[in-house]
């Protein structure tokens, strides 16, 4: 590593995918590296032992040693960082950088979304949220957890769907191959209800593409389940409009499925991001990205 050379790592734990990239001060990329995620909410510890492997993987790639880590600035994007409190545990643990800066992964997102620039993103992954940034200031919507919120996630639809092959069962709900399948898998309702017990979002969120795949087949209870999760998307598309958001950008796990079933007004106002998460918390180092060229904003 060359004397005075800045670098800059931003890393973001989302709950089902860690994404670490080291940038010089040029922007130009030196090292990345990917993994499983984590989420604070969900597992403090667990979460920042996932990220722990993507920090340290990209310094091993880059040759750089842990006396190093005093020259280089870093910036975090992670699930379910939601207060000042544990900014602060988090940041402590970094303490070997030059600095740290930690922030909400849909923070890094937007930010990453619209190269630094105003503009909303929509999180359609494990879990769900929003994230409108105007004139500098950034409103996070939604974003309460799988217990509170989390509609139009993943992870909701998976457990929808668990929840109608129960009451399908029951003689409570209607059958469908949907319905039929989920039950299948887990062979009977005791299971399901054990599993349930220790279940993690990511977990839940494993039975979306069966989901999806039924809706396309016309399956009753699978395209009501679909429908529900766009109009919850839906929703936070028009949050961050009427906060002044022209720029929109959807992302996550369940992006390309759902977009179909959204409504035209909000097709009408996605863009393609224009850098990714961990670049965006590359921004929120205060780290330089590459310009791109062609690229609509």
């Amino acid at each position: 590593m060359g004397e005075g050379r800045r670098l800059y790592i931003g890393a973001y734990c989302g709950a089902s995918r860690c994404h670490a990239r080291l940038r010089d001060g040029e922007g130009r990329a030196i090292a990345e590296a990917q993994g499983s995620g984590g989420n604070l909410y969900v597992n403090f510890e667990a979460a920042l032992a996932t990220l722990d492997k993507r920090i340290d993987a990209v310094c091993a790639t880059a040759g750089l040693a842990v006396a190093d880590r005093a020259k280089v600035t870093l910036g975090l994007g992670l699930a379910g960082l939601s207060s000042a409190a544990d900014g602060e545990r988090v940041e402590a643990r970094y303490a070997a950088f030059a600095s740290v800066r930690a922030a909400n992964d849909a923070l890094a997102g937007c930010l990453g979304a619209h190269g630094g620039g105003d503009g909303a993103l929509v999180i359609a992954g494990t879990g769900s949220a929003a994230v409108a940034r105007v004139g500098g200031r950034e409103t996070v919507i939604g974003g309460r957890g799988f217990l509170l919120g989390d509609d139009g996630s993943t992870a909701r639809v998976g457990a929808e769907a668990i929840r109608a092959a129960l009451r399908a069962h029951d003689g409570l709900g209607p059958a469908s191959p949907l319905t039929a399948e989920v039950m299948r898998r887990f062979g009977d309702p005791l299971t399901a209800t054990q599993w349930a017990l220790t279940a993690k979002p990511a977990g839940y969120g494993a039975f979306m593409p069966l989901v999806f795949e039924q809706a396309a087949a016309g399956d009753p209870v699978a395209v009501t389940i679909v429908e529900v999760a766009a109009r919850a998307i839906d929703a936070l598309i028009a949050a961050t409009r009427a906060l002044g958001a022209t720029r929109v950008a959807l992302v996550g796990g369940m992006n390309p499925a759902i977009k179909p079933y959204l409504v035209e007004a909000s097709r009408a106002v996605l863009r393609e991001p224009l850098y990714d998460d961990a670049d965006g918390a590359i921004l929120i180092a205060g780290g330089a990205l590459p310009e791109l060229q062609g690229a609509a904003r």
